[in-house]
This record gives C-alpha cells, structure tokens and sequence, in this order.
C-alpha cells in the first residue's frame, strides 16, 4: 500500500512535469498524478502475474519432458515441489488478482521468451537447487523459498527491468516499492489462505490519501508565487534562477504542506523533503533545502500563518 512518501513523491514529479509543460494545463497536471500513482498497482499486478506465468512454464516443461521418445526416469517421474509450490500456487489461483488483471488488461501475452528466460534463472540458483534437494516442504517452507526466490532473482532480473522500463516511463522509480508490496503480499500468506485471499490494494485509506495527493498538488500551484516569494525572501545570497528546479520545487511543495495540512507535524514535513532531496536533487541540496525551510517554518509560525492542530505538530 502506498504511504505519504510515496504519494509526495508522485505529486513532486507530477508538479515537475506540469511546469516543464507550459504550466497552464491544471486539470491535465492533476489527471497525469494519479494516472502515475494508479501505474504504480499496475506494476504490482504485473510481478504477482509472473509466479504464475513461470509456474505454467515449468508445468509445460514437465509434459513435454514427458513426452520425449526416450523419457528418463526423472522425466517420467518429475520433482512436483516448484510446480506445487503453496505460494506459487495461490498466487496463480488468487481470484482476485485475475479479476483485476481481466479488468485493466493486464498480462504477460506475447512475453513467453522473457517468462523462459526468467525460469531457467530461477532453476540454474543455488536457491533453487537446495529447495527442490529437500525430501519434504512445510507451507512455511514454500513460502521462505518464493521471498528468497523473488528477491535474490525475480526482483533483481535485469531483463525484467528492461521490459518495465520500455514499458512505461512511471516506472523508473516504481519497481522497489512495488517489489516490497509483492513481499509484503506473499508474507501475509497463512496455512487457510486460498484462492479467495485478498491481495493489497493501492491505498490504506482510499478517499483520504487520494484527497491528500490532490490537495498538495492543487495548492502547490495555487500558492506558488506566494511558496516562491518566501523562497526568495530566506535564499537572499542566492540568485532564484541558480536554484536548481528541483530544489525549489520540493520547498514549494513541503510550505504547501505545512500551511495547508494542519495534523501533520511540521518536523515530518521537514524530514520528509529532506529524505526525498537526497534522491531527487543534488548531492549538496538537502543541507540547502533545509536551512531556507528551517527559517521559513519559523518565520511562519511566528506570524501564524502556520496553525497546527493537536499537540506537538508545531
């Protein structure tokens, strides 16, 4: 599920491509964020999609084994343990994800060299190869093979990235996260899950989160003379136009978010855009960004234009 950083990461790129536009477009720069945000479920839908897809392929395998005209013993009685895998298995069966992949359209049709690719990665690891060794499996045991095998292997296949990468430019910054929801989802996994077991959905709280995301993107624009004028009234030494878009853009955003959220603690605005400079800006940008917004939220408060509600949030 998404949590706030990640919703503030999304309103930063969806307000950096508004302004690298022409700026005007409003209602095209807020349908752009959560077309972004919602690529992100996309993504997850796609990595569950493939323990299916290599459990297919790995059946395939076994029959056409079979099938060869001088079948070995091994071929003719195959080790079922990666086919009959418990999580292999209810990911491939779960109702719900093939509900919403019919829906969004959402498959791996014309890929079947890239699946096979990614099966013989799977069968040639050492992890593989000590799991299927094991005379007997737990459910237990399924599972810590399918998290191992999918974070040593599936999660880090490069021929994987590729095909997200030409798939769509909003996944460049997705694929981490969307692998920790995979995770996640395979962790809550238990000895009654079935085919009817949920998988996790985008959001915690949809109508709240969505409404945050909106909100921040929609009054980073509205106030942006007003977030730039202060911006330049504690960055005296510096030049607007030497400030790095980026950089600016986040400051823009975190005094957005301290005037208008007011059960958000100004200390986790702070840190937040502090955090996110570290991977979105320049190496030097956090030190910076922190000292204008450090003395702006002070100014601000001092005024009161910054009210908080609750305890401890100012």
């Amino acid at each position: 599920m998404l949590n706030r950083r990640h919703l503030r990461i999304k309103v930063l790129q969806a307000l950096y491509a508004y302004y690298r536009s022409d700026g005007k477009d409003f209602s095209a720069g807020e349908t752009e964020l959560f077309f972004g945000i919602n690529k992100i479920y996309e993504l997850y839908i796609f990595y569950l999609l493939l323990f299916g897809e290599v459990r297919s392929f790995a059946q395939y395998r076994i029959e056409e084994n079979k099938k060869k005209k001088l079948p070995s013993k091994l071929d003719l009685n195959p080790n079922l343990k990666f086919v009959n895998n418990f999580v292999f298995s209810l990911i491939s069966e779960n109702k719900e994800l093939q509900k919403v992949a019919n829906n969004q359209k959402i498959n791996w049709i014309g890929e079947q060299d890239l699946v096979k690719k990614l099966y013989y990665q799977i069968i040639e690891d050492d992890l593989y190869t000590q799991y299927m060794a094991e005379e007997s499996s737990s459910q237990e045991d399924d599972k810590t093979f399918a998290l191992r095998i999918f974070k040593k292997v599936i999660a880090n296949y490069e021929l994987i990235h590729n095909f997200f990468e030409e798939k769509s430019i909003y996944w460049n910054d997705d694929i981490d996260f969307t692998c920790s929801m995979v995770l996640k989802t395979i962790k809550t996994f238990h000895s009654e899950s079935d085919a009817t077991s949920p998988i996790l959905s985008l959001y915690k709280d949809e109508s709240d989160e969505k409404e945050f995301a909106r909100v921040l993107f929609r009054k980073s624009v509205m106030n942006d003379k007003s977030n730039l004028d202060i911006i330049q009234k504690f960055s005296q030494n510096w030049e607007i136009e030497r400030i790095a878009l980026m950089d600016i853009l986040l400051m823009k955003i975190a005094l957005t978010e301290a005037l208008e959220f007011e059960t958000i603690p100004l200390k986790v605005t702070l840190n937040e855009y502090i955090d996110i400079s570290k991977f979105y800006s320049t190496p030097k940008s956090n030190g910076f960004i922190n000292g204008i917004l450090d003395k702006a939220f002070e100014d601000l408060k001092n005024s009161g234009a910054i009210k908080k509600v609750g305890r401890g949030l100012i």
